[in-house]
């Protein structure tokens, strides 16, 4: 498909360790794999209402309350920084 074959990718492998460390590579998995799920769950479009709030009620009291001040937060900033840009012209 690619046309890479096992020499390259260990090849590959070994150039990714010198850059970064054995110790950094969990996190870089880690990292690579939350941005690949983030990029197909943005491809496969919004979430439909009742979707997410059948998640929301499956969480637990806690988990959902933490949800949505993460959301009201996010308002918070996103309307502070409005309110900076219009205090701010040019």
């Amino acid at each position: 498909m690619c046309g890479l074959g096992t020499w390259e990718l260990l090849i590959v492998l070994a150039i990714v360790v010198l850059l970064f460390g054995a110790a950094r590579l969990p996190q870089l998995g880690k990292a690579l794999g939350e941005t690949v799920r983030n990029f197909k769950k943005g491809q496969s479009g919004p979430e439909p209402v009742s979707e997410a709030k059948k998640k929301q009620e499956s969480l637990s009291g806690k988990e959902a309350a933490k949800l949505s001040e993460g959301r009201a937060a996010e308002t918070v900033e996103d309307a502070e920084l409005e309110e900076e840009k219009v205090e701010k012209p040019g």
